[in-house]
């Protein structure tokens, strides 16, 4: 049953929620729940006469309340405890904190405290959120979206919670990421709640920890594979065309061999996209994009050494490929500034452990004959270093340390101004930190990385250390999709978005290092991104015909601000 629906009133402009719900449900709908700022109206037309103290606060006020609350928490689980709370209780609240406190909150609603919320959210869990699909409920997928409340839904975050960050399959547990994820996505991109729902397929796990708690509370049976997995995903979207057909589906968390097999299935069906390839690559992007700049070298002149090649891995080389494509480039001559290394060392054609998606990105072993290495039989990422003499160090290995000094010594040896992504989380999983890289390389190397760090001084200056975060990436994206009405979401669209991202990077920030816009500017980014998506959809002939001035207005009021608007009672 819907709630509410969204209306303005014909003659004075007024725009009010038709509320459907009185008395106490309303108090515990929490798109709906106001606290003490319900006004005396409301609460006699509403049913909530007696229901409330009798001062009515500002939203300011109900913020100062709740922020006094956190700061006294003892610990981030209990932080993250509380703002789940928060959000089960007053959305709108809820957003007005984050949005005012993301920088010191955004540690806690996701990386690194939602991974540890995740490990134990069958016992912290107070009140679900979104939806559950599993094996027993899936052929009522029409019922369940029909119980989603929401007056429309144009957002749907959804994972399998196979491999959660870096702690693996955690099943339904999992669902704390796209709760995180629907989260950012109206605090950064500014979309509306009432039109975004997490989603967890939950097709079982092969957690032996979950599968023997008592007190785990999702599907207790083993993970559904092959045939029978991909028709439950079919039923999933098919649910998803039937009942919200202008929904964007954004797949979060899936084991590679899974996320892969899907983006490439139903990008071209539905718009959807991943942002653990798609907007890792387009972030890792940005930032060399930016390099470029500082460096006054086109990227087509780098030698890119990517190690760890998963998801994030082969989407930052696609990534690069495609715009070097774009650049006019051969693919052969796209992919010869690509050098992978995995697990087995340097990605070679004749291995027969490649996956597809590694396979583009493979050297033929020609390439490598005559190179002195110290093992014959195994080409590591000191053999590569040594031999291709990399000018670009991308790490998503989640390996402390593998960027050692020696190794980031001898990139510096053969470049002026290396380029160090060390991309992994949390901080400690870190390839290098911004300290060691600048120290090995005489303070000349350009530093991002995938955690927060502090500044770097050196030599009396001061260097900030960009964080690469797809929070810069997947709000707008996902914005401009949705303001374009673009029925998908193509490899163009996440290009101009890494231009715009990298476009906003000013001199002042690149002479201190950055690659990226500072985080706190991440709305304005949102806006700057969605533009250039919903741009690039038109011009591609995949979103609406309008001008550009058109599209900065529908931007500009798409992203909603978190405010208690009037309500009047309707009846459905």
């Amino acid at each position: 049953m819907k709630t509410f629906a969204f209306k303005v009133d014909p003659l004075t402009g007024e725009q009010y929620y038709e509320v459907y719900l009185r008395g106490q449900q309303l108090l515990t709908d929490p798109l709906l729940n106001k606290g003490s700022h319900f006004s005396i109206e409301e609460r006699a037309s509403l049913g909530l006469t007696g229901l409330l103290p009798h001062g009515v606060s500002s939203l300011e006020e109900e913020v100062a309340r709740s922020l006094e609350s956190y700061r006294r928490k003892p610990d981030d689980l209990e932080r993250y405890i509380f703002l789940l709370g928060l959000l089960n209780r007053n959305e709108t609240l809820y957003y007005k904190l984050l949005t005012e406190n993301l920088i010191e909150m955004l540690p806690i609603v996701y990386t690194p405290t939602v991974g540890q919320a995740c490990l134990l959210l069958s016992r912290i869990m107070r009140r679900a959120r979104g939806v559950y699909v599993h094996p027993d409920n899936i052929a009522a997928i029409d019922a369940i979206f029909a119980n989603v409340p929401l007056p429309e839904v144009q957002l749907i975050v959804v994972t399998d919670g196979e491999r959660i960050l870096g702690l693996g399959d955690l099943g339904a547990d999992g669902m704390g990421i796209p709760v995180g994820k629907v989260s950012l996505y109206v605090a950064a991109g500014g979309l509306h709640p009432a039109c975004c729902l997490p989603v967890c397929l939950d097709v079982g796990t092969n957690n032996e920890r979950l599968l023997a708690d008592p007190l785990y509370l999702g599907f207790r049976r083993r993970r559904l594979e092959g045939e029978d997995y991909d028709r439950f995903v079919e039923r999933f979207v098919l649910g998803v065309k039937r009942n919200f057909p202008n929904a964007l589906i954004q797949w979060e968390d899936f084991a590679k061999h899974t996320a892969f097999r899907l983006l490439e299935r139903y990008r071209e069906r539905v718009p959807s996209f991943n942002d653990d390839i798609q907007g890792t690559g387009a972030t890792a992007l940005a930032a060399l994009l930016t390099a470029s700049r500082i460096k006054k070298q086109p990227l087509r002149r780098e030698r890119v050494l990517i190690v760890g090649f998963g998801q994030a891995g082969v989407g930052t080389a696609q990534a690069i490929f495609a715009y070097l494509r774009r650049q006019g480039l051969t693919a052969e001559e796209a992919r010869s500034v690509i050098w992978a290394v995995d697990v087995q060392g340097l990605l070679l054609e004749d291995d027969p452990s490649l996956e597809p998606w590694q396979q583009p990105f493979a050297r033929r072993r020609e390439e490598v004959a005559g190179w002195r290495l110290r093992d014959a039989n195994r080409i590591g990422l000191e053999d590569v270093v040594a031999n291709v003499k990399p000018t670009v160090l991308v790490g998503v290995t989640a390996q402390s340390g593998l960027f050692s000094q020696k190794l980031l010594q001898q990139v510096a040896k053969e470049e002026p101004r290396p380029v160090i992504l060390a991309l992994s989380n949390p901080t400690s999983k870190s390839e290098c930190t911004p300290e060691e890289a600048l120290q090995a390389t005489q303070g000349r190397a350009l530093v991002a990385t995938g955690s927060p760090f502090p500044p770097v001084p050196w030599e009396g200056q001061i260097f900030e250390t960009s964080q690469c975060n797809n929070l810069y990436m997947f709000p707008g994206v996902g914005l401009g999709t949705l303001v374009a009405r673009a029925p998908k979401v193509t490899d163009e669209m996440f290009l101009a978005a890494s231009q715009a991202l990298s476009n906003l990077v000013t001199a002042d920030e690149m002479a201190r290092g950055m690659l990226l816009p500072p985080l706190s500017a991440v709305r304005k980014v949102a806006w700057h991104v969605a533009l250039a998506v919903a741009r690039q959809a038109r011009d591609q002939g995949l979103g609406r015909l309008l001008e550009d001035s058109e599209l900065e207005q529908l931007v500009t009021r798409a992203q909603w601000e978190p405010k208690f608007v009037p309500y009047r009672p309707g009846r459905l």
